[in-house]
């Protein structure tokens, strides 16, 4: 058997700790004020002791330094770490020199065996069994037993929650919501944390904070208020997630001053990882598109930040709607022919007609004529009857127009040339 005792510097670091030991193996438990780790199961997984060791404590810089031991047995190990953190020299004998302030179990009746000068783990255990259980209790003589390998050490192990929920005391009053950005920060380093040892993504997340104050000039206050972070794509990426953040709170206004900030998961998916190319010219730099688009959506509004998503319509200036980035689909619109304009105009423009000529920058000259479109019929307007044809402006090149049609094949040519001409879009 391998044990590891680990004891975060404060409380609240502890459950972070034990997520990430749960990468490493499923046995992990809390015994007082360290988390203990059974790792025997995983040393060939991760390459040895001293290779699992370093992953463990090294490989996450936010969760910074920790004390550890490591010993055959969890008490042992966690005797050897109270020795480190109280500056006592490590004993030759392991585990029968081992000082008894230093067992959980006989911390009650140290100062009674000191005045018989029993001061050690192996001085107490050399005791007759019977007078020793029957003088102290069980818990002390199977907690010996434990420690020196002579009876199975059965915990109750930690699991992972199935979601992200974790509340932090402010370290100062926060009035405004920027001030919450600290402590955002670290309980996403503790979110990234759960999300790699869940090995999921988070698509939306909620910060809430709880008010200091009940009522403010007269006006009774809710004791918390959220805000809701999403995301387009399932991500670990705690840069992005911390961006996305400081750029809400940065718009959010505090309704009094919070001493509580509470994160939690409010979607997540399976992580599948991050797709890469062997091809050099493939692997981005800088953030992605899709990041930038969020960040922006916040910042700027996400009525300001919009995207084009395909319609079904087979009139041009309806084949796409533009909507918020965050909501709509960037799909490309298909090209229905290709001698489809670079540049489609968001309504048609009514020409000035010279005669029966069309003029846009001068008399146009038609060229070729490109489809006919018959649709909208059920629109209350009544149908769409077009006749599309490429032309050339004296000034502006290439244009894309089009005639109206009468809506009845009987109509005489007379009254089909009162319908109006249009210019739906220009040639680059």
């Amino acid at each position: 058997m391998f044990w590891i005792a680990l004891c975060p510097f404060r409380e609240q670091d502890r459950q972070p700790w034990t997520w990430w030991a749960l990468r490493f193996t499923p046995r992990v438990t809390h015994v007082d004020e360290a988390v203990l780790l059974e790792v025997s199961g995983s040393l060939r997984l991760f390459g040895g002791r001293q290779a699992l060791l370093h992953l463990l404590l090294r490989s996450h810089p936010d969760l910074g330094e920790v004390p550890w031991a490591a010993a055959s047995t969890s008490l042992v190990a966690l005797a050897l770490l109270r020795c480190k953190q109280r500056g006592i020299a490590r004993p030759a004998a392991l585990p029968d020199d081992l000082p008894l302030e230093l067992l959980g179990a006989a911390l009650p009746h140290v100062a009674l065996l000191e005045r018989t000068g029993t001061r050690t783990w192996g001085q107490v255990r050399a005791m007759p069994r019977g007078g020793l259980s029957r003088r102290f209790g069980a818990d002390l003589l199977a907690a010996l037993d434990s420690a020196f390998g002579e009876r199975p050490e059965t915990y109750p192990w930690q699991v992972l929650p199935e979601a992200f929920d974790l509340n932090a005391e402010l370290a100062a009053l926060a009035s405004t919501a920027p001030e919450l950005l600290l402590g955002a920060e670290q309980l996403l380093a503790r979110l990234q944390v759960w999300l790699q040892a869940r090995n999921r993504g988070v698509l939306a997340l909620e910060l809430e904070w709880t008010l200091d104050l009940r009522r403010l000039n007269g006006v009774k206050l809710p004791p918390r208020e959220q805000l809701q972070v999403r995301t387009a794509q399932p991500t670990q990426d705690m840069a992005h997630l911390r961006r996305l953040v400081r750029e809400h709170l940065e718009r959010a206004t505090l309704a009094a001053p919070a001493n509580h900030l509470r994160l939690r998961s409010l979607e997540t998916v399976p992580w599948a990882g991050a797709t890469t190319s062997l091809l050099p010219q493939e692997q981005g730099q800088g953030e992605k598109l899709h990041q930038l688009v969020e960040r922006l959506s916040v910042r700027l509004g996400e009525e300001n930040v919009v995207v084009p998503v395909p319609q079904a319509d087979h009139r041009p200036e309806c084949k796409q709607a533009w909507k918020p980035a965050r909501e709509g689909s960037s799909a490309p619109v298909e090209e229905p022919d290709a001698l489809y304009p670079s540049w489609v105009l968001p309504q048609p423009l009514r020409l000035r007609m010279q005669g029966e000529t069309p003029c846009f920058g001068g008399p146009l000259r038609r060229l070729a004529r490109l489809y006919r479109v018959e649709t909208a019929w059920w629109d209350g307007a009544g149908p769409t009857l077009r006749d599309y044809f490429v032309a050339r402006s004296p000034r502006s090149g290439l244009v894309w127009i089009f005639r109206e049609r009468p809506c009845h094949l009987a109509e005489d040519l007379a009254q089909a040339r009162q319908f109006a001409w249009y210019l739906q879009g220009l040639y680059a």
